[in-house]
């Protein structure tokens, strides 16, 4: 009997198991596996396209996306906020 590679897709989970769509079509026995990230949205759908352009635009105007820490630093400004206000209105 002659065996050929097949191809099925799979999810890879966060605990670092694999998980395949469906059964293999393969005698048991040991095989090899390989695999590829496929990506959620093809390079040639036109929201990917739309988002490249946005992406563009927006370097070319001078724009800069947040850093990590700007960001944290407006969550943390938010959250004492938020626990100002509530220990105000604990005082009403």
């Amino acid at each position: 009997m002659s065996l050929s590679a097949i191809v099925i897709q799979g999810i890879v989970k966060p605990d670092g198991t694999l998980e395949l769509e469906g059964k293999v079509p393969l005698p048991a026995g040991k095989v090899q596996v390989t695999l590829e990230p496929l990506s959620l949205v093809p390079q040639d759908h036109p929201f990917w396209k739309l988002l490249q352009d946005i992406w563009t635009a927006r370097q070319e105007a001078g724009l800069q996306p947040r850093s990590a820490a700007e960001i944290e630093a407006e969550r943390q400004r938010f959250r004492d906020e938020v626990e100002e206000e509530i220990a105000e209105a604990g005082q009403l």
